[in-house]
């Protein structure tokens, strides 16, 4: 052999011992790369689950806002007139002292029995018109007294009833579905002092 040969084939050994070792440790920093990391499964783990339970959040909450939305437009059209509804109540209190205050035996008995009965239609048909946009009168005479419907006065003493009865109703009161619309004005009973407390 000659020494070029010679020298070739030591030159392959080497440049083939070097790829070897080469490849050699990029196998090795390959086994280092694909081996699995414990601490990057948690953590992703941890991120799936705060995602998750954001995402609960957030459904729970767009599904409260559409509840209160939906409530909200059904009280606008539920009580969207309740200011209309509390002036109204006004001239239906005067047709109602009209109407007591009229006498049935006047000079001009016919006319002024047309008068009283078309003033009492009116009253009626108002009231009717009322009942059937929700709106109702509180009944509060006899009744116990209820700081929520009604709005005290005066006391009037008596022993006929049990104190914190409605003795006496100076304006009547409206509830709209179950929202007050005005309280009654009452007259509410108490107790008669004897002659010695009042000494």
């Amino acid at each position: 052999m000659n020494k070029k040969t010679k020298n070739k084939k030591e030159n392959l050994k080497e440049n083939s011992n070097e790829t070897l070792k080469k490849d050699d440790s990029d196998d090795k920093n390959k086994n280092k790369n694909t081996q699995p990391n414990n601490d990057e499964p948690n953590e992703l783990e941890q991120e799936l689950e705060k995602l998750r339970d954001e995402r609960l959040r957030l459904l729970a909450e767009m599904e409260n806002l559409r509840k209160r939305s939906e409530k909200e437009k059904i009280d606008s059209l539920r009580f969207g007139s309740m200011g209309f509804a509390r002036d109204i109540l006004s001239p239906c209190d005067n047709l109602s002292r009209a109407i007591a205050s009229l006498s049935e035996k006047d000079d001009n008995h016919n006319k002024s029995q047309n008068l009283i009965n078309g003033i009492r239609m009116v009253h009626q048909e108002l009231m009717t018109v009322l009942e059937k946009n929700g709106i109702k009168k509180i009944e509060a005479l006899d009744k116990k007294f209820d700081h929520n419907i009604h709005q005290a006065m005066m006391e009037i003493e008596s022993d006929e009833v049990e104190p914190g009865t409605v003795v006496q109703e100076l304006q009547t009161g409206y509830m709209m579905h179950e929202r007050l619309l005005r309280p009654s004005m009452v007259g509410v009973s108490k107790k008669k002092r004897n002659k010695s407390e009042a000494e």
